[in-house]
């Protein structure tokens, strides 16, 4: 059921190159709101100035448009709630912090690292949390004096309430955390700047966010940010506690979490190797959420009308690259001839293609293309599907020379380039009968009989279907690699 009051909130922090898990959240997000009708807001974390990078940044940008997304709040587009860079919004986050300090909500805390670990390990010792122990929780003005005296710098905790915090996860059903398990945490470092457990649920809070759609990694630090939401509810700050949503793990080899480091987690590897967005996408959303018992592959606008958060598994989804590479081959084949010639454009040039720019033939590129088709599986297996069309020269695979030229190729190449020669050269079927009938001379099915021709002509062993191949390469240079294989085999 449509709702327009959906707001939900896609905010990466700019590190890094862009990653497969963070395609997924953004994905159902955005996947969430179309369906509801909803507001897609795109929020840059860019607070951690050690780690973030303007690079990473304009990556992000780059990758989201690449895939498709448009956001209706966020960079470059606007919106009421702006700036949507969290570096930009620091006054903000120093005044509601000194507002949650005003109200007793939040305290600040003198002790030092070697003191919480000293207590921790002890805490562990006994059997017991090792979270922050509340030592500052009621300092009296004295001995914060006293602190303060000594030289020491404080940072600002958040007060957690004594009571367990219950909520009901869209994809997880009701769960509850008791005070021991979330103790007071720190939401502004010593050094006045504000920590992603402030910045986080402030900013959510400010854009009016109504369902929080995150990886499960996030959940444990829910109940804190819950216990915030009622906190910024009684200073006026925010209107309500958004609706929370953990999405699974995405998990990789040997059933570890995928992780940003992984090969297979950069998104880049993906866009580099041609899958096309609609395809990536369809798998993506397959990890965690099903379109239908029976159906794998779908238009992104179909997962649109159907996909609702409730909808998702709570259990961990496995990263099958074969899997992906089906699904997106499917979608290189939903495509009409004109759009997967487009589509394949880059590949064909430099730095891709390795034949030269004026070797490049159009009108042998149109007829080859719906023939390839059929056989790519990314869109950068195009190149060397094609290349025998444009090199002087067929490559010079010596694994595919082994492998086809047997003990008498040479006198079955010399046959077929005899029947070649005569063939009707404006039919496929002709020149396959042509192949076919030096086979049968030699006592070789068309399998094998094809296998030499196809290594002289094209370089390799496998390819796309070789007799409508023959047909586009033309005659005169059809037969001259024959003729060179011959001269090869001779030598």
């Amino acid at each position: 059921m449509a709702n327009a009051n959906v707001r939900v909130r896609f905010c990466p922090s700019p590190t890094g190159n862009p990653h497969v898990g963070l395609v997924r959240t953004a994905l159902f997000n955005w996947a969430f709101a179309r369906h509801h009708g909803g507001t897609f807001v795109f929020r840059i974390e860019d607070t951690d100035a050690a780690r973030d990078s303007e690079d990473s940044y304009n990556q992000l940008l780059d990758s989201l448009r690449w895939l498709g997304f448009d956001w209706d709040e966020g960079p470059e587009v606007g919106g009421p709630h702006e700036p949507y860079r969290q570096s930009q919004r620091m006054d903000l986050y120093k005044d509601i912090a000194e507002k949650l300090l005003a109200a007793g909500k939040a305290y600040h805390c003198y002790c030092t690292t070697e003191e919480l670990d000293a207590r921790r390990e002890a805490a562990r010792a006994a059997g017991k949390p090792s979270g922050y122990d509340g030592h500052c929780r009621e300092l009296s003005a004295e001995q914060a004096e006293a602190y303060q005296a000594e030289g020491r710098a404080a940072i600002v905790r958040f007060r957690m309430p004594d009571e367990p915090i219950t909520f009901t996860d869209l994809v997880r059903g009701e769960l509850t955390f008791t005070p021991d398990n979330v103790p007071d945490y720190g939401i502004v470092r010593a050094n006045g700047a504000p920590l992603y457990t402030l910045v986080n649920p402030v900013d959510d809070a400010l854009m009016e966010i109504t369902h929080v759609l995150r990886g499960e990694d996030l959940l444990s630090s829910t109940p804190r940010q819950i216990a915030l939401y009622k906190a910024l509810i009684e200073l006026g700050v925010a209107k309500e506690i958004p609706s929370f949503g953990h999405l699974p793990y995405v998990m990789g080899e040997g059933n570890k979490k995928l992780s940003k480091r992984d090969p297979q987690a950069s998104l880049n590897i993906y866009r580099e190797r041609g899958f096309l967005p609609e395809g990536l996408l369809n798998y993506l959303s397959l990890l965690g959420w099903s379109f239908s018992a029976d159906q794998d592959v779908f238009s992104i606008q179909d997962m649109v009308a159907k996909f609702d958060i409730e909808d998702v598994n709570a259990n961990p989804a496995r990263f099958d690259l074969k899997k992906a590479e089906s699904i997106n081959a499917d979608h290189i084949r939903m495509l009409d001839e004109q759009a997967f010639a487009a589509a394949c454009e880059p590949w064909l040039r430099a730095p891709h293609a390795n034949w030269s720019p004026e070797s490049f033939d159009e009108k042998a590129w149109q007829a080859i293309a719906p023939h390839a088709q059929t056989r790519v599986t990314v869109l950068s297996d195009i190149t060397a599907n094609v290349d025998f069309l444009f090199l002087d020269q067929p490559v010079e695979d010596e694994a595919s020379w082994a492998k086809a030229m047997k003990e008498g190729s040479d006198a079955l190449l010399r046959t077929a380039r005899e029947k070649l020669e005569s063939a009707d050269w404006t039919s496929p079927e002709s020149l396959k009968n042509a192949v076919l009938a030096a086979g049968e001379e030699h006592g070789l099915k068309l399998g094998k009989a094809q296998a030499p021709v196809r290594v002289a002509v094209t370089g390799r062993t496998v390819g796309l279907p070789l007799f409508e191949s023959l047909e586009i390469l033309g005659k005169e240079k059809t037969l001259a690699r024959i003729d060179a294989a011959l001269a090869k085999l001779a030598a």
